[in-house]
């Protein structure tokens, strides 16, 4: 009897493992898939709306008090660094969120740990490549809208008020975008915890 009982408890066990064995692995939470859609449309929007903000408008320039010029000047995303970094950094952080999110639903929950820590330290740094260019691009914002009395540095969105409001609208989707990817690491964080907190 004894035998018969521990035979059919290692048969049910047996059987247990075998449907363990077969049962998929769990499909990739939504808020993952979510947050790198979310980084790569925004990363996207903003990228895109800096390489066509461009704006020509006549302004007048002073000489002297008898001697005013009107020169047709044209307003471009090339003509500053800080935008030139700006529209680098948002493509590759665009780049990178696509690469990911076709990796992340074409592996779903049976990616590695190793993987899912690289995943998540290119995380943090798309997020802090966008912060970086969201404040390089911020500074030269406020002197376009205020001017710089000290060094005399004239501001420039009165006269193109275009093409400084659309920058602007990319540097908030810019901004975004970085905190996207600041929820993907603190998911990431999270889900550390919960396994630290099972074992």
């Amino acid at each position: 009897m004894e035998s018969q009982s521990k035979s059919s408890k290692d048969g049910a066990s047996a059987r247990g493992d075998v449907e363990m064995a077969d049962r998929p692995p769990k499909a990739v939470r939504c808020p993952d898939l979510l947050f790198r859609a979310l980084a790569l449309a925004l990363t996207l929007a903003a990228a895109v709306m800096v390489g066509v903000d461009k704006e020509s408008k006549t302004v007048s320039v002073t000489i002297s008090q008898s001697l005013t010029l009107h020169v047709r000047a044209t307003a471009k995303w090339q003509y500053m660094s800080a935008f030139v970094y700006f529209l680098v950094s948002n493509a590759v952080a665009c780049s990178y969120a696509a690469a990911s999110l076709v990796y992340v639903t074409v592996s779903g929950a049976a990616r590695s740990a190793k993987a899912a820590l690289a995943i998540n330290v290119l995380d943090t740094v798309m997020m802090g490549l966008l912060l970086s260019a969201s404040g390089a691009s911020a500074a030269i914002g406020v002197i376009a809208q205020h001017g710089n009395s000290h060094v005399q540095w004239n501001k420039v969105c009165h006269a193109f008020s275009s093409y400084c409001h659309q920058m602007a609208a990319a540097f908030t989707l810019c901004l975004v975008g970085s905190f996207a990817f600041l929820l993907l690491s603190v998911l990431y964080v999270m889900d550390l915890h919960k396994k630290a907190m099972s074992r």
